[in-house]
């Protein structure tokens, strides 16, 4: 960043945030959402959640220690823009040493528009008082008023189908299990139980923490029939985060539908609403939504209260799954479904993100009762 070229980020509402361009010169829109994690800002880039997302992240400092081929959750970034306040131009960290990009080199590889010197939380405090709502960042037209006109015209995520945009195109086998600092990610040593994991978006993170759960794991794509599903015996069938609303994901709800019942079942995110509207529920979108690694979650069977990783903007309708299902899991900030368990059938599903990546790992029991409902 040799030169500070203007950036605008023009909001729907004709609220403007002007900046300076970082990663690659252009223009994107998408609808604006706040992250509040301090660090993981390569693993928020490179999550199939944030597809029509432009992520803005509340820390005061993003790319301190640079990026590297490891911390990835998916096999590119899937942001539509990415909005700092001050990034770090001379990163230092021993895996950045080996051959990693600085945060603007790593935006502009991979095409990602971004603007920094902007006030990070008075954007979030304009979402969390106004809604989430679109926007268009552009570092090529100063024309206010044509950027405005723009973000006014923008589709919002409600009634789109983004899944069929970041699923896998065929299935494949997952071996690597969790990072260790002697040596890296690792193949898996011990694998007891066959799952089959739908990929509407899924995280790498998730995948490793079911091999090292004792998970052999297969991936198949958003569409794949539930016949076909059976059809490879597995112990558990597991269902992905993902982007966006999950009520037009219908190919998803039907083919959930005929696994209920018929192997035990785990969801996460995106995962866990398509599990509940095929359980007869319904979903919502949020005002602002919850993006960050500091969400506390009430476990309503131990009172436990867990310090949590989230991604979403939509959530279940507490009152439309009462009847069929048990609510594990609160927020305890605004009461939201954050859990349940099927009363007769082996499944359960959270709102949460218990693979963190990035965030705190209170939560990564919920793998092994996976594992304990397939024992059974």
């Amino acid at each position: 960043m040799k030169t500070h070229r203007k950036a605008y980020l023009v909001f729907s509402d004709g609220t403007v945030f002007e900046g300076y361009a970082m990663g690659k010169v252009g223009e994107r829109a998408g609808e604006v959402v706040f992250n509040t994690s301090m660090s993981g800002y390569q693993e928020v880039l490179t999550d199939p959640s944030y597809r029509g997302q432009i992520v803005t992240m509340t820390y005061t400092h993003m790319g301190n220690y640079g990026t590297n081929p490891e911390d990835v959750e998916s096999s590119r970034p899937w942001v539509e823009g990415f909005v700092v306040k001050e990034p770090c131009h001379w990163p230092s960290n021993w895996r950045y040493s080996k051959g990693g990009y600085t945060l603007d080199e790593y935006l502009k590889h991979w095409g990602i528009v971004g603007i920094w010197g902007v006030d990070t939380r008075a954007i979030t405090r304009h979402i969390r008082e106004r809604g989430a709502m679109n926007a268009v960042l552009s570092s090529i037209d100063d024309d206010l008023e044509r950027l405005y006109e723009k973000a006014r015209g923008l589709e919002g995520l409600e009634g789109r189908d983004l899944v069929k945009d970041v699923t896998c195109s065929r299935p494949y086998h997952w071996q690597e299990a969790l990072w260790k600092p002697e040596g890296g990610y690792r193949r898996g040593a011990r694998t007891k139980y066959r799952v089959v994991a739908y990929d509407y978006g899924i995280k790498r993170n998730i995948l490793r923490n079911l091999v090292e759960a004792g998970c052999d794991v297969t991936v198949v794509p958003a569409w794949m029939p539930a016949e076909e599903v059976l059809g490879m015996n597995p112990d558990g069938v597991f269902l992905s985060n993902g982007p966006g609303d999950p009520e037009p994901v219908t190919y998803a709800i039907e083919n959930i539908k005929k696994l209920i019942g018929k192997r035990p079942i785990f969801g996460i995110c995106l995962g866990h609403q398509l599990l509940c509207i095929a359980l007869g529920g319904r979903t919502y979108k949020l005002k602002f939504g919850h993006h960050g690694g500091n969400q506390p979650v009430k476990d309503l069977r131990t009172g436990r209260v867990e310090i949590t990783s989230q991604n979403h903007g939509f959530s279940v309708d507490a009152d439309s799954i009462r009847d069929v299902a048990e609510l594990t899991h609160i927020n305890l900030n605004d009461h939201t479904v954050e859990g349940i368990a099927h009363r007769e059938y082996p499944l359960f599903s959270v709102q949460y993100h218990p693979e963190a990546s990035p965030g705190p790992h209170d939560s990564q029991y919920l793998f092994r009762r996976f594992t304990a409902l397939m024992e059974g």
